[in-house]
């Protein structure tokens, strides 16, 4: 099912942690119609760059959110969110910063967490923007765009 021009529910929904445990990571409607807004969202994102988005992780149903240790509240659980890289624009810091910078996108959340980009469209549009450092695999966030 094309949710936008460029993303497809398929693409929002896999996982390799999801087939591997043989969970079920199909979305209800109600988080599917979340999904557009999702896209939509991603799709701002891809023009802004340039680029295509690959996405890591998107829709995650409650046992795929607990299989990979995701705080019960996450916006993915909703629909809300996705995990992505733009290896043709530059790296994960780089993607916040334009974003930012730029100032056209409204989003919920915007995290540089390490190796990805965390983008959440939720209802709430706090445009909170945060990055994730990491300590024995636990991460810790600060306010902002830090290296």
């Amino acid at each position: 099912m094309q949710l936008s021009e460029n993303f497809t529910l398929e693409e929002l929904t896999f996982s390799s942690t999801a087939a591997a445990r043989d969970i079920d990571n199909t979305p209800p409607p109600e988080v599917v119609e979340h999904m557009q807004i999702l896209a939509a969202g991603l799709e701002k994102i891809r023009a802004l760059l340039g680029a295509p988005l690959h996405i890591d992780s998107g829709f995650r149903c409650p046992a795929l959110n607990a299989a990979v240790r995701g705080v019960p509240t996450s916006a993915h659980t909703t629909g809300f969110a996705a995990d992505f890289i733009c290896t043709e624009f530059g790296a994960p810091i780089d993607i916040v910063r334009k974003i930012v910078a730029d100032g056209s996108i409204q989003f919920d959340q915007l995290i540089q967490e390490g190796t990805w980009v965390h983008v959440s469209f939720a209802p709430e549009m706090r445009k909170e923007v945060l990055t994730a450092h990491f300590v024995d695999g636990k991460a810790s966030y600060v306010n902002g765009v830090t290296a």
